[in-house]
C-alpha cells in the first residue's frame, strides 16, 4: 500500500497495492506497522462500522469529542462517495481547513481521519456501502458535529445542496463559529 499525506496535518491517503489475475482481486486494507511506520501513529482500532446510504444521502459532519475522540480509517466497499473531512484542532496549524476525496470500489482508497477532526461524505452512486474502524468505542455523550453547509468551510459536496437527503439532526448542527 502507498501511503500519501493530504494539506491536513496528521490526515492521510491510503492507496492499495492491488493484486488482479483471472480469479478477480486481492489487496491488503489495513497494515498497522506500515502505517505506524510511515506516520509515526500507531492507532489500537476496537470498533468497525458500516453504513449503506442511497444517491445523495449526505452524513456528517460527525466527529467524537472529549477523551472518546475517535481516529478512523474510512473506505468504500460499494459504490462512490465524496468524502469530507474538516481539522478541528485549534492547535493545528490546518485549524478549519477542509480536505475532500472520491471514495469508490474501483479506485479502493482509504482515508485516516486523526483524532480530532469532522469527518462526512455524500453518496454519488445509487447506494454506497461505507465502512470504518475506529480507536474509540462509539459513546453518545461525546457526539458532536458540525453543520454540513457551513458558510466558513465552504464545502463543494460536488452535488445539488437541493437533492441531498440528510437526517434531521444532521440538518440542526451548529455552524462553525457556534462552536469554536
Amino acid at each position: 500500500m502507498q501511503i500519501e499525506k493530504t494539506p491536513l496535518k496528521d490526515c492521510l491517503l491510503i492507496k492499495p497495492t492491488m493484486f488482479e489475475d483471472h480469479r478477480g482481486l486481492f489487496l491488503e486494507t489495513y497494515h498497522r506497522r506500515r502505517l505506524a511506520d510511515f506516520s509515526g501513529i500507531d492507532a489500537e482500532f476496537v470498533q468497525d462500522n458500516q453504513s449503506m446510504s442511497h444517491y445523495g444521502v449526505l452524513r456528517g459532519l460527525h466527529y467524537q469529542q472529549g477523551e472518546f475522540a475517535q481516529t478512523k480509517i474510512v473506505r468504500v466497499i460499494h459504490g462512490k462517495v465524496l468524502d469530507v473531512v474538516v481539522d478541528l484542532r485549534p492547535d493545528s496549524p490546518s485549524f478549519k481547513k477542509t480536505f475532500s476525496v472520491i471514495l469508490d470500489d474501483e479506485n479502493l482508497f482509504q482515508l485516516y481521519v486523526p483524532k480530532g477532526f469532522g469527518h462526512g461524505f455524500v453518496t454519488l452512486s445509487k447506494r454506497s456501502v461505507f465502512a470504518y474502524k475506529c480507536d474509540h468505542y462509539y459513546t453518545p455523550g461525546s457526539e458532536a458535529g458540525i453543520r454540513y453547509n457551513d458558510p466558513d468551510l465552504n464545502i463543494d459536496w460536488n452535488f445539488p445542496e437541493d437533492q441531498m437527503i440528510l437526517s434531521d439532526k444532521d440538518k440542526e448542527l451548529p455552524f462553525l463559529k457556534d462552536v469554536f
